[in-house]
């Protein structure tokens, strides 16, 4: 059974750092692209960042230079490190995987968690 499981959520001060962390388990996680989207009440939900199996990262304009995504393979699990926090990162973040093999190509999301930065 897939599972993706978030932990790191809460609330931070405007440019102030948070880490996202994203438990993998019952999926082939070595094989697969994971990424972190979030959405905004009244807003579609957008892509955050995603890393492919060999480590190519991919980031929103929008967080460039104060977010980073990685993953620690031995442990199933990716990481979005935030810093520089703004409000307008006030979003729940939700964990994402795709598995890259078209025999493995189904996709799975986590159960979202809500970070929330006061100013």
């Amino acid at each position: 059974q897939v599972q993706l499981v978030e932990s790191g959520g809460g609330l931070v001060q405007a440019e102030g750092s948070l880490r996202l962390s994203c438990a993998a388990s019952g999926t082939r996680f070595s094989i697969s692209t994971m990424g972190w989207f979030r959405q905004a009440p009244g807003n579609q939900r957008e892509l955050v960042a995603t890393i492919t199996s060999g480590g190519t990262t991919n980031y929103a304009n929008s967080v460039k230079g104060r977010f980073t995504i990685s993953r620690d393979n031995a442990k199933n699990t990716v990481y979005l490190q935030m810093s520089s926090l703004r409000p307008q990162d006030t979003a729940a973040y939700y964990c994402y995987m795709k598995g890259e093999p078209r025999w493995y190509s189904n996709e799975y999301w986590g159960q979202g968690t809500q970070v929330t930065v006061s100013s």
